[in-house]
């Protein structure tokens, strides 16, 4: 790989806190290089679309300006669309605007999703990349962390907090549906550190009347009031998918499951009546965190620090709180970052007494 001269950044998927920390980062640090940062606008779309879209950058657009400090992403972002074009098509335009641009290399800022679509839009173009995970729902494959699950967290455990206060005022179970898509990180962190009393992820099966079971031992204790924690991605007791509408590839959307378990804990239920609280999109916003922030700038200088180095097709990833970076491909085979059920995070939320679904039997070896 030659000298770096040019080098464009974008952010893919769905936005969270942190995003324009890293953009920050990865300005400041390839200026400080010498190098050009083109900010392509609104994902691959920058790139895909004539004329292109896209923005230089330097340190000045970030030093004076509240955007580092904001949640959501300065440069605009992509969550779909991406297959209503063949790859093939898509992948040429890809490549054609990125040299049209003079780009030596291509840092990219996504989830398990993006790694995996703009990778092979790369691989297919011959444009050399690094990846940058991001994603409240913290399901990118190898990283411990990704930026702008912290803050999400932190938002949902705000959420708890507040709405404790109502449930007890009214002798309620509130229920707080939060996102994730099929992974159930986001709602163990908050459910954990919420003091919830139920948490229910796609993970781990669940009864209804387990639940109950458990809103009656609140009962028994004198409380009058409960928390239910419901990731999003959860299924029906039928094992059906709660989702009221597709987006525009033909994906389900998620959202609904509280209101079922709502419907069914009134029903059969006379401890407690819920309501439910659906966060929503307010997940994705609060001004990141400080560790989001810290996250943004390690994992930024290290593509930096990658691409000076002749490194690419890599994705950089916290383990064990040091920075390291895998290779891309091998990113993707290992797809989506699920719970692992023998976590010390599940072990500390049953230990805790908050019912987290059906214990799953160990089989025996």
């Amino acid at each position: 790989m030659g000298k770096i001269k040019k080098i464009g950044i974008l952010t893919s998927g769905g936005d969270c806190a942190g995003l324009n920390a890293v953009i920050r980062a990865v300005v400041n640090c390839a200026t400080r290089k010498g190098w050009t940062v083109y900010g392509i606008r609104f994902g691959t779309d920058g790139l895909t679309s004539r004329p292109l879209q896209y923005e230089i950058l330097t340190p000045e657009n970030f030093s004076d300006t509240p955007w580092p400090r904001l949640s959501g992403s300065y440069l605009g972002s992509l969550n779909s669309g991406v297959k209503l074009e063949s790859v093939k098509n898509l992948s040429k335009n890809f490549g054609d605007g990125a040299r049209e641009l003079g780009l030596d290399a291509l840092i990219v800022v996504g989830g398990d999703g993006s790694m995996n679509i703009v990778s092979n839009y790369c691989h297919l173009a011959g444009i050399k990349m690094v990846g940058i995970p991001k994603t409240i729902d913290n399901d990118t494959p190898i990283t411990d962390s990704s930026v702008g699950f912290d803050t999400a967290c932190q938002v949902c455990t705000e959420a708890l907090d507040s709405l404790i206060l109502t449930a007890r005022s009214h002798n309620r179970a509130i229920i707080l549906e939060v996102m994730g898509r099929d992974a159930g990180h986001l709602a163990l962190h908050s459910a954990i550190a919420g003091m919830a009393d139920v948490c229910l992820v796609p993970e781990i099966p669940y009864k209804i009347d387990s639940i109950i079971k458990k809103l009656k031992e609140v009962k028994k204790t004198g409380r009058n009031y409960a928390l239910i924690v419901a990731a999003e991605g959860i299924k029906r007791e039928d094992g059906r998918h709660v989702s009221s509408s597709q987006n525009k590839i033909g994906e389900k959307v998620y959202g609904g499951v509280g209101q079922y378990l709502s419907d069914e804990i009134n029903r059969r239920c006379k401890e407690f009546q819920t309501r439910v609280t659906t966060l929503g999109h307010t997940q994705r916003s609060g001004n990141p965190t400080s560790t989001d922030r810290v996250l943004a700038a390690r994992f930024g200088v290290r593509a930096i620090e990658l691409l000076e180095a002749g490194h690419t097709n890599r994705m950089v990833v916290l383990k064990s709180n040091t920075i390291k970076d895998y290779d891309i491909d091998e990113v993707v085979k290992v797809g989506t970052k699920r719970l692992d059920l023998k976590s010390d995070y599940i072990t500390a939320a049953r230990a805790t007494g908050m019912y987290i679904g059906e214990e799953i039997p160990t089989k025996k070896a």
